[in-house]
């Protein structure tokens, strides 16, 4: 059967259930093949083509995963919603005169969220700066000029409103979490190996094995594994000159996963961090951060294949470990009469 849309998830289970191993084949391949256009003619078509060698299936995950991604990927377009609905509070505020997201690094974190509430509970801005933490880098001056707004009650109205509906967006994104976590638990190992590379966190790592599972075998090697997931440089070479060609689509929740990753990554001090920089200055941003997810994605495949952790070029984990533990070292040589207290 071909991959079209969600319909063929249905038959496939069901046979499944009954012990057939059906095959799924990308209907991009079947397209390049000349062949019939009815859906009955169609289907004696693919198993021609099948029985002829020319298809070959499509990477499907256990049934468990597939079941996995119903939650991780209606947790992923409740994100979508909920960012959706940040920016648009954000712009209700300025259209109010409140200019708080430019003083604030993050204008739904803790101190500006309870400064809001107090400014839609009547409060003058002197009496919402108490609200404000001591942590924040702007002065109170700059946070007093940027309260002082002109919020109308259709105003407040609004702002309520959206702020309701994002601390609601937020539980429940919050309980498809904790559900995906708790039904990954016998994978914990290889979530906690995942987390050690820069830029996954336990819920990026999670969202990512539901994609492409913990079997790498399906994939044969890390390569096959990026074009899978459509974040390898594309292929289009003739004559000996290599040409500028079209990305494909692959798999767009581990692209987006993957690319999230890669623009933390990208901040820190790793390895990854000096690949980034190089791209960045000969490539641009995002070319430099899709190379950068592609290689992220290989790594995600060697940890998985090996069950290593991940190891970077620039950090000297034995320095660390002695940071860590040379206190305690320590304290237990004076305790024992190794060394003089």
């Amino acid at each position: 059967m071909e991959s079209t849309g969600i319909y063929w998830k249905s038959p496939y289970a069901a046979l499944e259930a009954v012990g057939i191993e059906a095959l799924v084949v990308n209907a991009r391949h079947v397209k390049n093949v000349p062949g019939r256009k009815t859906d009955l003619a169609d289907a004696q078509w693919l198993a021609i083509l099948v029985r002829s060698g020319l298809l070959r299936g499509s990477f499907i995950p256990p049934a468990h995963f597939r079941e996995l991604r119903l939650i991780s990927r209606q947790m992923q377009k409740l994100t979508g919603i909920l960012a959706g609905e940040k920016n648009r509070m954000h712009k209700v505020l300025t259209d109010g005169g409140i200019r708080l997201g430019v003083v604030v690094s993050d204008l739904h974190g803790k101190s500006s969220r309870a400064m809001i509430k107090g400014l839609l509970a009547g409060q003058t801005p002197e009496q919402v700066l108490k609200l404000a933490s001591k942590r924040l880098k702007a002065t109170p001056e700059e946070l007093l000029d940027a309260l002082d707004g002109e919020l109308t009650d259709n105003h407040r109205f609004v702002i309520a409103e959206l702020m309701a509906h994002i601390e609601h967006l937020e539980g429940r994104i919050e309980v498809f979490r904790q559900k995906l976590l708790t039904e990954l638990a016998p994978q914990k190992i290889l979530l906690e190996a995942l987390q050690t590379i820069p830029g996954i966190d336990e819920t990026g790592a999670a969202l990512l094995l539901v994609e492409i599972g913990d079997d790498m075998k399906a994939f044969g090697s890390a390569d096959k594994l990026a074009s899978w997931a459509g974040v390898c440089p594309a292929n289009n070479e003739s004559a000996g000159k290599r040409n500028r060609g079209k990305q494909r689509k692959g798999n767009p929740h581990v692209r987006r996963i993957l690319c999230e990753a890669a623009n933390a990554a990208s901040r820190t001090q790793c390895a990854l961090a000096g690949i980034f920089k190089a791209l960045n200055i000969r490539r641009g941003r995002k070319k430099a951060i899709f190379a950068l997810a592609h290689r992220l994605l290989k790594i995600v495949f060697l940890l998985i294949d090996r069950g290593e952790y991940y190891r970077d070029a620039n950090v000297d984990y034995q320095a660390l470990s002695v940071k860590r533990n040379a206190p305690r070292w320590l304290r237990m040589l004076k305790q024992y009469g190794y060394i003089n207290a």
